[in-house]
């Protein structure tokens, strides 16, 4: 019998190949922070790139004792399955936080998750198909361009100035485009450190309402505040109530490797939430839940809180004193309330990919503004983060950074 010419070669060597990987896998780039993050972890350089929380104020005692606690009150709990939602106890500090901030909020109107990243996921994943228009901040959280684009969405930049989003310019680009939702980082923004003012909140809250919205509101930074006063979250202006999902992190305020996050959200949003998290990973980490609500139960979070604002308020007055004395005429920078930013522009001509080359080799680091941009990257913007050195070396690096600068100059 002759040979079929249609069935596979299994002679040895001559294996057929996988099927390829999906369309997004590889139409999706990584982030260039972590490459850049790689590069500093070198000895000696001083590192303005990662948004990393400063190591040497973790309550490292306090976590410990949290932990050990779980396991005595119940190590087979502690170590056992949990429910998606999130156990009981953390949901309901959760949402008593959320209460005691303006918004009042149930624990049953929360969903424990594994850092406020998984939230998004999941919205994202609840929320978008193929095709569909998101508006994002430009520029924005560079994740949630990743998460976005992964997923297929068609990613639109929201017209925005130094305060933020020009509801304006929202609303009318909301009625050309009928996007699915508007992903904000409202509150020290990642990147730029902006934050919107209360009164473009309540308008942003009325054309979702108006024009059919929904919003993803991020809000890792909040508690982070050294100077003014605390504003209302989206969700809690008229208009919002019953189509914002409310992004939350403790990564930023207790640690971030417990990888523990929270979302609020309306009851039906919240619902498909869950079933798209059991898909993804069951429920979060039972010990760690555990171990988190023992902390928030016996530690004041709130002075472990003022004690880090405290120093990061010192390093972000540093870094912004150091760059006016260190850096030459041209350069731009803002000066964020709180969160972990400052959003600097170079004088015309440079480029802040170009400048990185120049920076690591004079022992400094940063993250180039391009990728934070949904569509036009600003090639001269960059991104600093001051969280996570003393003011002393945050000195030293911005008259690195200067000496970066004037060599990239004079080539």
């Amino acid at each position: 019998m002759a040979p079929d010419s249609t069935a596979p070669d299994r002679r040895a060597g001559s294996a057929a190949p996988p099927p390829p990987f999906a369309s997004r896998a590889t139409s999706v780039e990584g982030s260039p922070v972590r490459e850049i993050l790689a590069l500093t972890e070198r000895p000696g350089i001083i590192s303005f790139a990662g948004g990393l929380p400063a190591p040497e104020l973790f309550d490292s005692e306090g976590l410990r004792a949290a932990y050990d606690a779980a396991f005595a009150t119940s190590a087979r709990r502690a170590l056992q399955y949990s429910t998606t939602e999130g156990a009981p106890e953390l949901r309901a500090a959760v949402a008593a936080r959320a209460t005691a901030r303006g918004l009042a909020t149930d624990a049953d109107d929360i969903v424990i998750t594994s850092g406020s990243q998984q939230a998004l996921t999941l919205i994202t994943s609840t929320l978008v198909e193929p095709g569909d228009v998101v508006l994002v901040e430009n520029p924005t959280y560079l994740a949630a361009l990743q998460c976005f684009r992964l997923a297929g969405a068609r990613v639109v930049p929201a017209p925005c100035d130094a305060r933020g989003i020009i509801p304006e310019a929202l609303a009318e680009l909301v009625a050309r485009e009928r996007p699915k939702l508007l992903y904000t980082v409202p509150t020290f923004q990642n990147p730029t450190g902006r934050t919107l003012p209360t009164g473009r909140r309540a308008a942003v809250a009325a054309t979702a309402a108006r024009l059919g919205l929904w919003l993803v509101e991020d809000d890792p930074y909040g508690e982070l505040r050294y100077e003014g006063r605390d504003l209302p979250w989206l969700a809690a202006h008229p208009g919002a109530e019953d189509r914002t999902a409310l992004l939350g992190s403790f990564s930023k305020v207790m640690a971030p490797g417990l990888r523990l996050g929270w979302l609020r959200a309306p009851a039906a949003l919240r619902r498909a939430a869950v079933v798209a998290k059991q898909a993804a990973d069951l429920h979060t980490s039972t010990v760690d839940q555990l171990a988190a609500a023992h902390y928030l139960r016996t530690v004041d979070l709130d002075a472990h809180i003022a004690t880090v604002r405290t120093a990061y308020r010192a390093r972000r007055d540093a870094l912004h004193a150091a760059l006016g004395r260190a850096l030459p005429a041209g350069c731009e920078w803002n000066l964020p309330e709180g969160g972990m930013f400052l959003w600097a522009r170079l004088p015309e001509g440079h480029d802040a990919t170009v400048l990185l080359r120049s920076a690591v080799a004079h022992g400094v680091a940063f993250v180039p503004g391009a990728p934070f941009f949904a569509t036009a990257p600003d090639p001269r913007a960059l991104r600093l983060s001051f969280t996570t050195h003393t003011p002393a070396e945050i000195t030293e690096g911005a008259t690195r950074l200067a000496k970066a600068l004037a060599a990239g100059a004079a080539l």
